[in-house]
């Protein structure tokens, strides 16, 4: 497989005095694969490697890794980045022994044995609520290229702490499903960020609750946030988003109908990615639209 290797650009800020460097999102080597991407992070003697899948919804599939044993968070759901990740964890001499499926279930054909784990909520959510809802639309909508099958959950985790591959982490459930702290990376893993892109945000509420998760990454000081969707962002992102989502609350209690509140948020953020997201909003805070 041919695979091209280059330095991403790194931000020289150091941490508080006494401690670790932050770590930087730009501080990362690239792997070009054939379809997808890999930026490879590395922490004292830990490895991510963030797979950009380039598919059709374009999710980001997170490996931890550390002295060759490895921890997989989420499943890619298409085919082709299946067969294209597993090459490259078998290339990297990665063996993986534990999925952390959390949003993304679909894909169950990836690594079919490897133990399987998720919350409660994560295991309904994929199975039977919103996540599987879901997986049912992209596999009409996608055809053969989406693997459908949904990971079967062998190992059901509660909140708090745990090991797997050798790797620390914190589960923290939600009503969907759960987020997750890699303390060895200063990092956390949620559903959803994007500095740049429109999120589904239900209504003033909703982007409330939003807003204080993203303050508490800021206070406890997390150097990087992985999403499914984006590739590693850090705390100026959150501020971005945290500013994005209280702009949202202020246009919507400012328009007359959904129709200008869609206007105007457009007007505020030409260049965003996912105007189907912004639909979702728009419905969310004008239902009667």
């Amino acid at each position: 497989m041919d695979r091209q290797k280059r330095k991403g650009r790194r931000n020289e800020a150091d941490g508080p005095e006494g401690k670790e460097p932050a770590m930087q999102k730009n501080d990362f080597t690239v792997i070009d694969l054939a379809k997808g991407q890999v930026r490879v992070y590395e922490r004292d003697g830990v490895r991510l490697h963030a797979y950009q899948t380039r598919d059709l919804i374009d999710d980001e599939v997170f490996v931890v890794e550390k002295d060759g044993r490895g921890l997989v968070i989420e499943y890619p759901p298409f085919f082709e980045n299946i067969a294209e990740l597993t090459d490259y964890l078998s290339n990297a001499g990665i063996e993986v022994e534990g999925i952390l499926a959390a949003y993304h279930m679909a894909g169950a054909s990836f690594l079919p044995g490897v133990p399987v784990y998720a919350t409660a909520s994560a295991d309904r959510y994929g199975h039977e609520g919103g996540g599987r809802a879901l997986i049912d639309n992209f596999t009409g909508a996608f055809g053969d290229a989406f693997d459908g099958s949904i990971a079967a959950v062998t190992d059901v985790l509660e909140a708090g702490p745990t090991e797997i591959a050798g790797i620390a982490v914190n589960i923290l459930p939600n009503d969907e499903a759960f987020d997750i702290e890699i303390p060895a990376l200063n990092a956390v893993y949620v559903h959803m960020l994007g500095h740049d892109c429109h999120s589904i945000v239900a209504g003033p509420a909703h982007a409330d609750a939003i807003i204080a998760q993203l303050e508490s990454f800021l206070s406890r000081g997390f150097d990087l946030v992985l999403t499914s969707h984006y590739t590693p962002e850090d705390q100026k992102d959150v501020r971005t988003k945290i500013a994005y989502l209280e702009n949202l609350k202020t246009l919507a209690a400012e328009a007359e109908n959904a129709t200008a509140f869609k206007a105007a948020v457009q007007e505020a953020y030409p260049a965003y990615a996912g105007e189907n997201y912004l639909d979702m909003t728009t419905g969310f805070f004008f239902p009667e639209a």
